[in-house]
């Protein structure tokens, strides 16, 4: 199976192959290239090349020039294959090879461009018939382009949305000439407000935006000259304000509100894209009231002659385009810090909720040590332990309140002088004695007395 499939491609390869070469041998000449451009004054050769032998056939051919605004052609050369025939009117500068067919002329002009049509009859020795071959090649001849130079009209500067610029490229010398246009070395893209004439040598731009700005410039060729560059005319448009934008390197910035320290210099810049540059105006709001403070693109700003907040407005205006923008702040005095200790909205890299959770947690854990370290001192437990009575130790823990009768009865202060230490002193007195160690001591002994109680006095 294999081996068919091969067998039948070579076959198939074989059969085009034949018939390739059986198409180029039908073709008994050939002309090449089809077009020639040719500049004025310069000589051009048409070369015919043959795929048989002239010496082994007979032949009869003509050589006839037909013009671009014509349609009656004109002959120029009659060839046998014993005689050749050139025209009389243009013999001068005609050149014929009767062997190959190919024919030049020589100092072309602006009238000898067209189509030059070859027709040849062919008879070969072994065939009784004739063969008619024809082929035709056309000629253009141009005049080189010179410098191209741009014209701008008006020719001042021009405010945006509120004129037409119209810009011509032309040259003095030069023929199908193409022209394209480029500003600031780029070539222009299709827009709807760019409109070109048929040739593009004249450019309209309407209206004329703050984008056309720029330099321009244009680009003129031919079939016979490479592109020859204009020089640059300026295309100046008057524009603006656009973003209009209040900045300043000092105090903190959230949205439109600036906070600075109390005391502190700052500085605030108003900007904005115009031409020609804005004129500046600042202007503070008080109390519905509203006064000029100063003219330019900067302002200063002492805080300690603020109030606690003040509103601030730049005005920007354009002179020539008489169009204008705003841009509003509000100026806060409040305490930021010094140095490293400000932070600006943009380089903040620490959050404030962060900061007050970790503030949060610190006091917590400083108020539990306190609290621990208030009920659980180490020699105030030793202590209490210490004083209190064996048998009362063994005593399992009540609250004080369980059977209040027991601490019915007359209690007596005695005092115990020279003695800094007792075994029977109080809890509270102990507590006093640990808070002024370094005073001179007092130590009070608790005496209970248990009044007796009626059934007993009357039993005795």
């Amino acid at each position: 199976m294999e081996a068919t499939g091969r067998t039948v491609l070579c076959a198939c390869s074989a059969f085009c192959l034949l018939f390739i070469l059986t198409e180029v041998s039908s073709e008994l000449i050939h002309i090449d290239p089809s077009v020639r451009h040719v500049t004025e004054g310069d000589s051009v050769f048409l070369s015919v090349k043959t795929n048989f032998s002239p010496d082994k056939a007979e032949f009869q051919g003509t050589w006839c020039h037909t013009g671009m605004s014509s349609t009656k052609p004109r002959i120029l050369v009659t060839f046998t294959k014993e005689k050749t025939i050139l025209s009389m009117k243009h013999r001068d500068h005609l050149v014929f090879n009767n062997s190959t067919f190919s024919l030049e002329i020589k100092n072309l002009n602006r009238k000898d461009e067209g189509d030059y049509h070859l027709s040849i009859n062919i008879k070969h020795d072994n065939k009784p018939e004739a063969i008619e071959v024809e082929k035709t090649i056309r000629v253009t001849v141009d005049v080189p382009v010179s410098n191209p130079a741009i014209e701008k009209s008006p020719s001042y500067a021009v405010i945006e949305d509120k004129a037409n610029v119209t810009l011509t490229c032309s040259v003095e010398n030069g023929t199908r000439v193409m022209f394209k246009w480029f500003r600031d070395n780029v070539a222009l893209d299709p827009s709807d407000r760019y409109h070109y004439s048929q040739d593009n040598s004249t450019l309209l731009i309407s209206p004329v935006r703050k984008e056309d700005k720029g330099s321009y410039h244009c680009v003129a060729s031919n079939p016979v000259t490479r592109g020859q560059h204009s020089r640059a005319a300026e295309l100046n448009v008057y524009y603006g304000p656009y973003n209009l934008e209040v900045n300043s390197v000092q105090g903190l910035r959230t949205g439109e509100v600036f906070t600075i320290n109390p005391g502190e210099l700052v500085f605030f810049e108003c900007q904005a894209d115009s031409n020609p540059p804005n004129s500046y105006v600042w202007i503070s709001k008080t109390r519905n009231a509203t006064q000029i403070v100063t003219q330019g693109p900067r302002l200063e700003v002492r805080s300690y002659r603020l109030a606690q907040a003040e509103e601030y407005l730049c005005r920007a205006f354009n002179n020539v385009t008489q169009k204008q923008d705003e841009a509003q702040f509000t100026l806060v005095v409040a305490s930021l810090g010094t140095g490293k200790e400000k932070h600006t909205q943009e380089g903040n890299s620490v959050s404030p909720l962060a900061v007050i959770t970790v503030c949060s947690f610190f006091v917590i854990g400083l108020m539990l040590l306190f609290f621990l370290r208030r009920t659980c001192h180490p020699k105030r437990v030793l202590m209490s332990i210490y004083n209190k009575p064996f048998s009362e130790q063994k005593r399992p823990h009540r609250s004080g309140h369980e059977d209040a009768t027991e601490d019915f009865g007359i209690y007596e202060f005695v005092s115990i002088p020279g003695k800094t230490e007792s075994t029977q002193a109080s809890c509270r007195s102990l507590a006093r004695l640990e808070s002024i160690q370094d005073m001179h001591t007092t130590i009070y002994d608790v005496i209970r007395h248990v009044p007796e109680t009626p059934s007993h006095s009357l039993l005795k």
